[in-house]
């Protein structure tokens, strides 16, 4: 006689009893992220041709990931002195959280001397560092708006934070641009006191950004309704190939000291840090004691979140910015990364316009940093991947960083394939 296993005999009878006994049965399925779900389609993908024009992370003109550098020699240079893996404090590794806001802000800001600056993980959690601090301090139940479109992890990061997320105008479809008198009514619109959303430079997704006339007029709308700018500033240096001008915005606002100003910065882009999470938030206080009252509550907010920083990723950073010959080698190739961007969009544009299209590619140009929002449809983007094998998101957005001297003949010959009926 064959005595059935305890687990056999108490076992359910069916799929559905089982479920219904888990804790987690009442768990929905979340949707796949959009990125990924590109990425996975161009694996699956065997045409030698395939592109991903979707992931936003510098590549090469061979197309491969890149080092800079003057990280390489940052970590050579680090791992000779045998340093220690002690915690670092809660607000980071001093030197590199120094060296990032001066780079930010400017060497000579007055700002430095009354700035609230915590290290965080990247630039994802300075946002999240600085939603959960205005959550908290600013005023009751504030609202954060976004430009439309954003980043897409903007308003899950917000929400997450428990701040109320609104958006305002930003893109102009009908020329690929920015739609300044629909901005700055919806700016003038908002309740006193709310909390805009600002991209320093190279706008994701839409890489169009304001010009200094048109920043002027934004700083002003933003100081007539008392409002709050929260910058976020991902890729300084990595648009025009200037650290100076890609943070003029910033500075502009905290020189003119009309409105609060608040800071998340990240390395990922500009010193290709990406696995690293390299970043800081930081607020620019009234004076040295609301200054040092505002970091006493930073630190409260990073405790329970993550104790504290991780610090190789810091000590590279901290490395590039205060090593004269490094940091000069490091503006170099942040120059060239961003001249082979804009390079690419040069070419691409020339080469649509070679083979006759009848729409107006202008905007390719005039948009700046990694991304460029090309005005495709969804429908277009779908026969780009199906009949292609380009891959983009469907909102027409294409990581100029995935494009190279090899491959930008052939995406322009395939956009223009599927923009030449419509």
């Amino acid at each position: 006689m064959i005595v059935p296993s305890l687990r056999t005999a108490a076992a359910p009878k069916n799929s559905f009893a089982l479920r219904a006994l888990s804790t987690w049965a009442n768990v929905q399925m979340g949707p796949p992220d959009a990125i990924l779900g590109i990425t996975e389609a161009y694996k699956r993908d065997t045409d030698a041709r395939k592109m991903n024009l979707g992931a936003g992370a510098y590549r090469t003109d061979a197309g491969e990931p890149y080092v800079l550098t003057s990280v390489r020699k940052a970590e050579e240079a680090i791992l000779k002195r045998g340093l220690d893996k002690e915690y670092l404090p809660i607000t980071g590794l001093a030197k590199f959280t120094g060296a990032a806001a001066s780079l930010a802000y400017g060497a000579s800001s007055s700002a430095l001397e009354r700035l609230a600056i915590t290290q965080s993980i990247s630039g994802t959690g300075a946002l999240r560092i600085g939603g959960a601090f205005l959550q908290r301090f600013y005023t009751a139940q504030p609202t954060v708006y976004l430009p439309d479109p954003s980043w897409g992890n903007h308003a899950a990061i917000f929400r997450d934070s428990g701040l109320k997320v609104a958006k305002y105008r930003y893109f102009d479809p009908s020329t690929n641009g920015l739609n300044l008198a629909a901005m700055l009514e919806d700016i003038r619109a908002m309740p006193r006191g709310s909390i805009v959303l600002l991209h320093a430079c190279a706008h994701n997704p839409t890489g169009v950004d304001p010009t200094p006339a048109q920043w002027a007029q934004i700083q002003q709308a933003v100081e007539e309704g008392q409002h709050l700018a929260f910058f976020d500033m991902a890729y300084q240096g990595f648009a025009s190939g200037d650290t100076d001008r890609d943070a003029s915005a910033l500075r502009s606002f905290v020189q003119g000291g009309k409105t609060p100003v608040v800071l998340s910065q990240s390395f990922a882009k500009n010193m290709g840090l990406y696995g690293e999470r390299v970043g800081t938030f930081s607020v620019v206080a009234a004076d040295a004691s609301e200054r040092d009252r505002v970091l006493s509550q930073l630190k409260i907010l990073v405790r329970p979140l993550y104790s504290n920083p991780p610090v190789s990723g810091a000590r590279i950073a901290a490395e590039v910015l205060t090593t004269p010959g490094l940091r000069q080698e490091w503006l170099d190739e942040v120059k060239a990364m961003a001249d082979r961007i804009i390079g690419m969009r040069a070419a691409l544009r020339g080469r649509l316009e070679e083979l006759g299209s009848k729409k107006s590619w202008v905007h390719i140009t005039d948009q700046i940093g990694m991304f460029c929002f090309t005005g495709l449809t969804p429908e277009q983007v779908d026969r780009l991947a199906r009949d292609y094998h380009v891959y983009l998101t469907r909102d027409g957005r294409v990581s100029i960083a995935g494009i190279s001297s090899s491959n930008v003949a052939y995406l322009a010959e395939s956009i223009h394939a599927v923009t030449k009926e419509n």
